[in-house]
Order: structure tokens, then sequence, then C-alpha cells
């Protein structure tokens, strides 16, 4: 735990979604990012399992510790009723797909679909793609869903599983949200190393997350913040 984190108060925080398909390896995505090793017996995640990950901000003004809040979601479609309780007030994204699992990814549009249209019902708005708890919910659209706007990170897993890939594997519905890629491989648990290429993608998303919380209106760290929404899905956050 970085030294400011023992030394300070009240921390400030961001709450980071972790959502796709059963079985893509979520939960050991966040074990692997928090924990720094390799989760060797996961499970299925019912409801959801929330870690804290402590990050030293440092691009604008002073060094400022913020936790950070990865809530893994389980991706069972038995659970999709229940699911709009864990959405509230998050700040960034992290869709995970299975590298070997072409269908994992085309879904991520999905799950971008969901999470927007439980916040547009969460908000107020008039727009519903959910008529009854049963209903299929709708692909990203995004001119129905302007006005949203927070960080989106797209995880190819299992990398250690295929010979090639491209990276992020482009072409899903995702990429019209200006959603940043990566693939790793969970089972290396060097690979969010110091200095790593998949450690600085990950820390500039995680950068990306806080300035859109605490600084896209001038706001500094541990100050009040309203709720925002910008006109794009590019890079920022509620």
């Amino acid at each position: 735990v970085p030294e400011s984190v023992k030394m300070s108060g009240p921390l400030d925080k961001v709450k980071i979604l972790v959502l796709g398909d059963s079985g893509v390896g979520k939960s050991c995505l966040v074990h692997l990012v928090c924990k720094g090793d390799v989760l060797r017996h996961g499970g299925w995640t019912v409801g959801c399992t929330v870690e804290v990950l402590p990050f030293e901000y440092k691009k604008k003004g002073p060094s400022r510790s913020v936790f950070v809040e990865l809530w893994d979601v389980g991706g069972s479609a038995a659970h999709q009723s229940a699911r709009s309780i864990f959405y509230h007030s998050f700040h960034g994204l992290i869709l995970v797909h299975d590298l070997t699992n072409r269908k994992s990814h085309s879904n991520l549009s999905r799950w971008l679909g969901e999470v927007l249209s439980e916040s547009k019902e969460t908000t107020g708005s008039s727009f519903s793609q959910r008529g009854t708890k049963q209903s299929v919910v709708a692909d990203y659209d995004p001119e129905q869903f302007a006005g949203e706007s927070f960080p989106i990170l797209v995880v190819g897993t299992k990398q250690d599983l295929i010979s090639s890939v491209r990276e992020g594997r482009r072409g899903s519905g995702v990429d019209e949200a200006g959603a940043d890629a990566v693939n790793v491989n969970c089972m290396d648990r060097s690979q969010f190393s110091s200095g790593s290429p998949q450690e600085i993608i990950l820390n500039s998303f995680f950068e990306k997350v806080i300035e859109k919380r605490y600084y896209a209106r001038g706001e500094t760290l541990q100050g009040p913040v309203e709720k925002r929404r910008t006109s794009t899905l590019l890079g920022g956050t509620r």
C-alpha cells in the first residue's frame, strides 16, 4: 500500500464495473490486477464481488492516492434482472471477453447496452430498452445513448491459448464508444508488472477515470463533485 494511503485521511475513490459473459475470466483479471498474483482456483461469481486497489494519481498537481473499486459482476444470464443494483453511480467500465470465444466479444455491445439502459432508467430518462424484467436488452446504440460519458477499457483474456489475434479484436459495436483495448494472459503474474504494455494501458485507463471523475470541470480531489454529462462517450464520465 502506498505510504500516502497510510498517512492520509478520507480517500477519494472511483467505481469501475467489470462486465462480460460468464467464464471469460473477469475474476481472474481482477485478482491479478489487485493482488498481483494468479487466481488458481476461481469459481463462478454470483452477484458481485468488489476488490479495491490503492492507486497513485500523479498527472495533475501533487501525487494523490485514490481507491479504485473494481466491481466484478457475475455474467450469468439467469441473473440479468438482478444485476442493475450494481450499476448505480459508476465512473468507468471494463468490458472483458475471451479471445478464444468470438461470441463473447460480439456480446460486449449488448453488455454496454445493458448498463447504459439501466443508467438511463436510474436517472429518470424516458428511454428504456427493457419493457419487462425478462425482455432482451438491445445492443449499444450511439445515437440513443448520446449524453452518457465514461472511460471504457476492453480486455481480451486467455491470450496464452491462442496463436495470434488482432489486437483488441476490433469490429464490435463498442468500438464506436471510443474504448481502449488490451489483451492479457491472466495466468502470467508479470502481465501488469511495472512498465509492461498492459500496465501502461491499464494505468492510463485509471487516470482517465480519475480525471473525468474529479478534474473534468476543474474540481480538485477530495472536493465536492456533482454529476456531470458530456455529449459523447469518447473518454468522459458522469
